[in-house]
């Protein structure tokens, strides 16, 4: 028995590189896909049938798999990509949010409708079909106490950690952190897990980041042998993440960084300190920050803890 038998996904954005690798190996283990992508640039700019090449992938490997070209910051495309799935394969078991573009400067040089767009795809794209993807699998909690619902959101380093010139993407990305934990308890009582997955690999995204063929060219893996910068590295994880055997992971991020999972902490106290029941005083407070609560004047400390 595979381990995605009998079970029905849809992955955004899965025309190219790490969504393609997604949708291919959901494939593989016996899920029937419903591959989305609206084939524009890694802009968003145009539409395309990129979707069509993905599909033909799988359908000539054995599996199966159908075409959306729904646009995921289009709320009621979100709905109809939803409904798709449940016509063609006649339910949902595993969503899979991976659309995504690009539109990179500093922020005193970004226009506003590129922050906009890129919030629209990332953030709302996000929303919109695990909105969709929730109703149907509260729905079918109610009947069915063997449904698995999985809902798997993507992040980045870049929201994870900042990044220069990427302020609307990496707000973006640390967005849909905040949506996962948020869903994980949401629908946890429906029997529904809800992880986020930061993938690595050379795509038509990180071809655009400066530097990103600087440290690795693809020609520098011998054929045949394995590649650390493969798209498709992270998606056994999204597999196994959509399996029954992860019922007891939700709300969590996990990163795929070349050969490594690495699992991700989130925020924590780090260190307190008390004004013993008095009010703060703002004049006073140098002293206090400096030796109680940071520890350091230097200032690093933007970019975090100095050693």
């Amino acid at each position: 028995m595979e381990l995605l038998d009998g079970k029905v996904a849809i992955v955004t954005g899965a025309g190219h590189g790490i969504g393609r690798g997604h949708a291919m190996e959901m494939a593989r283990h016996g899920a029937k896909v419903v591959v989305n992508d609206l084939g524009g640039s890694e802009r968003g700019e145009g539409t395309g049938k990129a979707a069509d090449d993905t599909v033909q992938l799988i359908t000539d490997a054995g599996g199966e798999a159908v075409s959306n070209y729904g646009d995921v910051s289009d709320h009621d495309q979100c709905g109809e990509l939803v409904q798709q799935a449940i016509d063609a394969f006649g339910q949902l078991d595993i969503l899979v949010n991976n659309a995504g573009i690009v539109r990179d400067a500093a922020i005193w040089n970004m226009p506003v409708d590129d922050w906009d767009l890129v919030m629209r795809v990332h953030v709302r794209g996000t929303w919109s079909t695990s909105h969709f993807a929730s109703k149907h699998f509260r729905e079918r909690a109610k009947n069915d106490d063997s449904l698995h619902g999985r809902i798997i959101n993507t992040t980045s380093g870049a929201g994870l950690g900042g990044n220069f010139g990427q302020s609307g993407y990496a707000t973006a990305k640390a967005a849909i952190v905040g949506l996962t934990l948020t869903l994980a308890q949401e629908l946890y009582r429906s029997n529904v897990t809800v992880n986020c997955i930061g993938p690595a690999g050379l795509t038509r995204i990180t071809a655009t980041m400066p530097g990103s063929g600087e440290a690795f060219e693809p020609n520098d893996v011998p054929e045949g042998e394995w590649n650390p910068m493969d798209p498709k590295n992270s998606s056994p994880v999204v597999a196994w993440l959509a399996s029954d055997e992860a019922d007891y992971v939700t709300g969590q991020v996990i990163r795929v960084i070349h050969d490594k999972l690495i699992w991700m902490g989130g925020w924590y106290e780090r260190a307190d300190v008390s004004c013993e029941g008095k009010p703060w005083d703002a004049e006073k407070l140098g002293m206090t920050m400096a030796t109680e609560l940071f520890q350091t004047r230097h200032r690093g400390m933007v970019f975090g803890p100095v050693k």
